[in-house]
């Protein structure tokens, strides 16, 4: 096998990979629950009276939209329900250059995604769209002040001698945001609630492109499963109906860079439940019940991620978190490749530098695998004469040539599958390092140099795709073949153009690399073969 046909397959497995890739976010199997209620489906609300949180109903008069910020998110959140209904990253922009923070959640009329809480049961207050609590707030805006750590937000409503304080925690360089109820409860009869929190969205799957197949939808994590996605199709099919025996899980809704969660807090046997509303999807986690006698008090609490996908945050905030940054089935591969990336970054500073250096790294990592390959080509092509000539000896006798064949290769030392071999062994870090640097929120807007401002958009000039394609003819014309079919022939003169197409779409950064990729190749297949022809195998 030679290296024209080695670019072939490469170009074959990529190919066909990224097209499996888009296939399979349109086209999940559906996953059995593990646990479902006794009728196969959830109830059709977690409210106290089977009502729906319907969305477009008129809500009280008395509503308003508190702010929150803090250095990195801005919140934006409606005092009846003490729903979040927007939630800006300030560190993040909408679009290049753009000074708008991109906002994750938001409720507009073209567009809904919103975190929505509350408590329900005999003494819950959430018990519909039109029946939420008006919780009574200091302020408007509360602002996390220079030398401050910590923001507490408390929303406060009395009823039935029961007094409800739903307290909003942020803090400082940090994307969870603890939500906490304290009940205290003075009715002079036991009180029994328990807290439900959702993330709710309109049920559009957007599955990015097909040289960028994102996710848009679900995601869920319990103590069998470590992650697990659940698409708005999913959910269409089958309500999802989990226990957290010991509380340990989340529910998220997630898209590319960016994702949203809710982690229940020492809640054992919490339910983790998904629904369609109409044109809308739920997935989130309802707590068990609690009772409070009377004179006493409780405090229910959860977590609300609502940023990047930053994998370190995500780790320390709970269990399995970060594993919302999809690497796919080689994230053995990829996650250790990320983190080589950043620390490079680190001392490099610029992005598409450290892609540059982790590219060197890898391939001289690679480089014995390289020099197998080349080697074992050339030792093939000084017996193509010998074979030839064989061939014409033997005829059509396919036994007696496929023995002496074996024969010639076991004489000559040569392994016929050594060309190919390596081809197999590289390809997976290809793919996972592909994966890496898709799914880094640290490569978005960040720039490179010259004309390449975004490394996570495609290069608005297609200078990088022209010099892949350009890198990848040279290859070619330096590796001599042995292929004369004259459609294989030209097939691999048409490579470099179907490739050079094909990566006209890709983000810049991952042109980088396989420009960089291909500029290493073509160093090491020089240096290569120069060694070769002075030990006589040309």
């Amino acid at each position: 096998m030679d290296s024209q046909r080695n670019i072939l397959l490469i170009g074959l497995a990529i190919v066909s990979f990224l097209l499996f890739q888009q296939w399979q976010s349109y086209k999940n199997p559906v996953p059995a629950p593990t646990e479902q209620t006794q009728s196969g489906t959830l109830p059709a609300t977690p409210m106290a009276n089977g009502n729906d949180l319907v969305p477009g109903e008129s809500q009280p008069a008395a509503e308003k939209v508190i702010t929150v910020k803090t250095d990195v998110l801005t919140l934006a959140i409606n005092t009846v329900g003490g729903d979040v209904v927007s939630a800006k990253l300030n560190q993040y922009a909408t679009e290049m250059d753009s000074s708008d923070p991109f906002e994750l959640l938001k409720q507009t009329p073209g567009h809904q995604f919103i975190a929505q809480s509350g408590l329900f049961g005999p003494q819950g207050i959430d018990l519909s769209s039109t029946d939420r609590p008006a919780y009574h707030v200091s302020a408007e805006n509360f602002d996390l002040k220079d030398g401050e750590e910590e923001l507490r937000i408390p929303l406060t409503y009395s009823v039935n001698g029961i007094n409800y304080t739903k307290t909003f925690i942020v803090k400082r360089g940090s994307y969870a945001v603890d939500v906490e109820y304290k009940v205290d409860n003075n009715s002079g009869q036991n009180a029994t609630f328990a807290m439900y929190a959702h993330l709710r969205q309109d049920v559009q799957d957007k599955g990015g492109s097909i040289t960028m197949p994102t996710y848009n939808g679900g995601a869920y994590s319990t103590e069998d499963t470590r992650y697990k996605k659940y698409s708005f199709d999913e959910m269409k099919d089958r309500n999802l109906s989990l226990s957290l025996a010991n509380g340990q899980g989340w529910a998220a809704m997630i898209q590319h860079y960016f994702a949203a969660a809710w982690i229940p807090r020492e809640a054992p046997g919490t339910n983790l439940y998904t629904r369609i509303i109409g044109s809308l999807g739920d997935i989130g986690v309802r707590m068990p019940n609690v009772t409070i006698s009377n004179g006493q008090s409780a405090t229910l609490d959860a977590t609300l991620w609502v940023g990047p996908k930053l994998q370190e945050q995500m780790a320390e905030t709970a269990p399995n978190l970060d594993l919302v940054v999809d690497y796919g089935w080689l994230w053995f591969i990829a996650k250790p490749l990320h983190t080589l990336l950043a620390f490079i970054q680190g001392i490099v500073v610029n992005w598409g530098l450290a892609i540059i250096c982790l590219t060197f790294i890898v391939r001289g990592a690679m480089y014995p695998l390289t020099k197998a390959q080349y080697t074992s080509m050339a030792k093939m092509r000084m017996l193509q004469p010998k074979l030839q000539a064989m061939r014409e000896r033997i005829g059509d006798d396919r036994q007696r040539m496929s023995q002496e064949m074996m024969e010639l290769y076991k004489k000559e030392k040569v392994n016929p599958l050594g060309g190919c071999l390596p081809i197999v062994l590289q390809m997976p870090i290809f793919i996972a390092l592909y994966w890496a640097l898709m799914e880094s929120v640290e490569l978005r807007h960040s720039p490179f140099f010259g004309w390449i401002h975004d490394l996570s958009a495609q290069d608005p000039y297609y200078i990088l795709p022209l010099l892949m394609g350009a890198s990848m003819f040279m290859i070619q014309k330096m590796s001599p073949t042995t292929v004369t079919d004259p459609m294989q022939q030209k097939i691999m003169t048409f490579m470099p153009v179907v490739f050079t197409f094909f990566f006209l779409w890709f983000p810049s950064g991952l042109v980088l690399y396989w420009l960089v990729s291909n500029i290493v190749t073509l160093i090491q297949q020089t240096l290569i073969y120069r060694a070769l022809e002075r030990k006589g195998l040309k």
